[in-house]
């Protein structure tokens, strides 16, 4: 992929600006980019830290982010572990200061005395229930990058009134990259790459032969309109243990052609959106449910997708039962998220806790024209925890 050639350049050469903001709309690959370089970083030793903002979906406070990153810098460097211990010590409420002080002694003094290149990666800035708390980090960066020259900030997020306005007075240290202004071609072409790679490893697990045909990538390829949420999410789909990756395809073959994507904007990419594949996964793996059934799934689904913080599977029962007064037990909920897992960031752990892989299942679960009405969640009915 070209752009990912890009960014490898980028945090490779020490002339380059401090700051890459790669910017895009939901669904088009930009956590995706992330992960990726943040792995490749650490495979070359570049990865200072990483801090992924969706975990504090609506939350307003960024007051965590320099914290956390502080503790995987001091994990890392001895001598940023020795600074910081100092400031510490000489200040323990550091995390409730404002985040320029935090910057200054969990960040810019420890780093200084490190003296280390470094790549930090901050995905999804724009995932805060207040957004003019992403527009408040960004001046704070260019205070780092600045004193702390060495130190390179990867940074995603939607192209928000307020961060664009934020890097706009930050040109002369930020490199600015859009998705949504990549040719087309490119990005098809990256997503049939993508496609072709994953469907060919499982065709030779399941031992299909001429699987899946060109026709059929050409099918998901115009599906996914641009999106790499919608290729994701359809690869998680198809990787299921007990069904036939080709017998499942059968399945999004039949799929209504619904246009619908962010927001319910039509035709703004084309192709079936991420609304239709979720529906289709629900209604696969929900066939045959009682109303009952379909009662306990939806509780199920509004703790995993839809409270803030996220809930763990093991917690969800006792959410349950505050929220509806149902009785659901631990075993009952591994069974109805492993069913779905193709939708959600589901660890074998059943004390971590469990999200939506993206954020348009919560927006479709909440919205009676996106949504099969057997999985409708009016947000209204929730209860805060």
């Amino acid at each position: 992929m070209a752009l990912l050639e890009e960014i490898e350049q980028w945090t490779e050469d020490s002339t380059q600006s401090s700051i890459f903001w790669l910017n895009g709309l939901a669904g088009t690959g930009k956590s995706t980019i992330a992960q990726t370089v943040a792995q490749q970083c650490f495979a070359n030793g570049r990865l200072g830290a990483s801090f992924f903002c969706s975990s504090l979906r609506n939350h307003g406070d960024p007051g965590i982010i320099f914290p956390t990153l502080a503790f995987q810098l001091a994990q890392k460097y001895a001598n940023v572990r020795s600074t910081l211990i100092r400031h510490l010590q000489d200040n323990p409420d550091i995390a409730h200061e404002s985040l320029e002080t935090q910057a200054k002694e969990l960040i810019i003094e420890p780093l200084k005395s490190a003296d280390i290149p470094m790549v930090i990666v901050i995905d999804a800035l724009d995932e805060f229930k207040d957004k003019r708390s992403s527009s408040m980090v960004i001046p704070v960066l260019e205070n780092i990058v600045r004193q702390v020259p060495k130190t390179k900030f990867f940074i995603t997020s939607r192209p928000e009134p307020l961060i664009k306005g934020g890097f706009r007075r930050l040109e002369c240290v930020t490199r600015v990259s859009a998705l949504h202004d990549i040719a087309p071609q490119l990005i098809d072409n990256d997503i049939r790459l993508f496609l072709k790679h994953e469907l060919s490893e499982l065709a030779t697990q399941w031992s299909l032969d001429n699987w899946p045909t060109p026709a059929q990538l050409d099918l998901l390829c115009t599906r996914a309109a641009g999106l790499f949420a919608y290729a994701v999410a359809t690869v998680k789909f198809l990787d299921r243990a007990v069904r036939m990756p080709s017998t499942l395809f059968a399945i999004i073959e039949r799929s209504p052609n619904d246009t619908v994507h962010e927001g319910k904007v039509k035709e703004v990419h084309g192709g079936l959106s991420l609304d239709s594949l979720c529906t289709s996964i629900l209604q696969v793996s929900f066939i045959g449910n009682s109303a009952e059934d379909d009662d306990m799934v939806r509780s199920v689904l509004a703790a995993a997708a839809l409270f803030t913080p996220p809930c763990s599977p093991s917690a969800i029962p006792k959410t349950v039962r505050a929220q509806t007064s149902e009785v659901v037990d631990i075993k009952e909920v591994m069974q109805i998220l492993g069913s779905i897992h193709s939708l959600l960031e589901l660890r074998d752990d059943p004390d971590h806790p469990v999200r939506p892989f993206h954020k348009l299942l919560s927006d479709c679960l909440t919205d009676s024209e996106r949504c099969d009405r057997r999985f409708f969640i009016p947000r209204d009915s929730l209860m805060p925890i």
